[in-house]
């Protein structure tokens, strides 16, 4: 049986994102901000990014205005390699089974992190294309951003410019530097055309890779964080280095694999990963 209705997956390939409710269940969500609770304690012991990721780089981002007595832990890279119930969720969750129902059946798994506005936290997310990090041979690929929290417009909901996977893909350069975000012309026509996804905790937002998307600072005194999951179908090849690695990359989720690669045609400019914890160093040069 279908996750998803008609009329969701309709919206999906017309918008380039949908939400649907009730993504995972409650036991699930308590298991994951227990673990998430865990982290922001231990950032309390840490003045800047502090961790490893299996390539060296930090794991745990926090943004600078991060203290012990104001936590703003915004970034854990691969949560799947350390949780029990991260990696449940990936597996075992209606969340994956919509993505399925998207670009099924054979779906595998690409990466993994957790982004998180703390309450009152300057953490934003310029506009950008997730293609544009991760390509790959083909663009069935699916960023599934599972909501901890209930998800606002005051607590920095994910804000997308529907129909921009339909257009082209746009460059993350600007005067000789991988900045990670589109030009300040692009960004105002976004915003001139932007949905929130907004919903209750337990929810699914499953975007499209090619949708241009931002996000605000969360001015709430309730944190927004989300469990992000980037899953493609099992014919969809990496074509560059994993900007977020993990040991549990190419794990096929739904279905098999298939032994086949699928091509389309697009041109792209390379893209860089990040030297530090995450994108946001990327982002905060521009």
């Amino acid at each position: 049986m279908a996750t998803l209705t008609r009329q969701q997956a309709a919206r999906f390939w017309a918008t380039g994102c949908v939400v649907i409710e009730d993504a995972a269940t409650s036991l699930q969500l308590a298991s994951m901000r227990a673990d998430f609770e865990g982290w922001i304690e231990e950032s309390r012991n840490h003045s800047v990014p502090f961790g490893e990721q299996m390539d060296g780089r930090t794991r745990f981002d926090v943004d600078p205005d991060h203290s012990a007595e104001h936590p703003s832990l915004r970034r854990v890279a691969s949560p799947t390699e350390l949780s029990d119930a991260y990696l449940d969720v990936l597996q075992n969750s209606r969340m994956t089974d919509a993505v399925a129902d998207l670009i099924g059946p054979d779906i595998k798994f690409h990466h993994s992190k957790i982004n998180s506005k703390l309450p009152n936290t300057a953490t934003t997310v310029k506009w950008h294309q997730d293609f544009t990090f991760d390509p790959h041979s083909n663009d069935d690929l699916i960023t599934a951003l599972l909501f901890l929290d209930d998800v606002t417009e005051e607590n920095g909901a994910l804000k997308v410019a529907p129909g921009s996977h339909r257009g082209p893909l746009l460059s993350l350069r600007h005067g000789g530097a991988f900045t990670g975000a589109v030009a300040e012309a692009h960004a105002q026509g976004f915003e001139r055309d932007t949905e929130m996804q907004k919903g209750p905790a337990g929810s699914v937002c499953l975007m499209h890779s090619r949708v241009a998307h931002a996000s605000s600072a969360n001015r709430s005194g309730r944190a927004r964080t989300l469990f992000i999951c980037a899953i493609s179908a099992a014919d969809a090849v990496p074509l560059s280095p994993y900007a977020v690695p993990s040991v549990h990359a190419g794990l096929v989720l739904r279905g098999e694999d298939r032994g086949k690669i699928r091509s389309i045609p697009f041109e792209m400019e390379t893209p860089e990963v990040p030297a530090g914890a995450s994108f946001f160093t990327q982002q905060a040069a521009m």
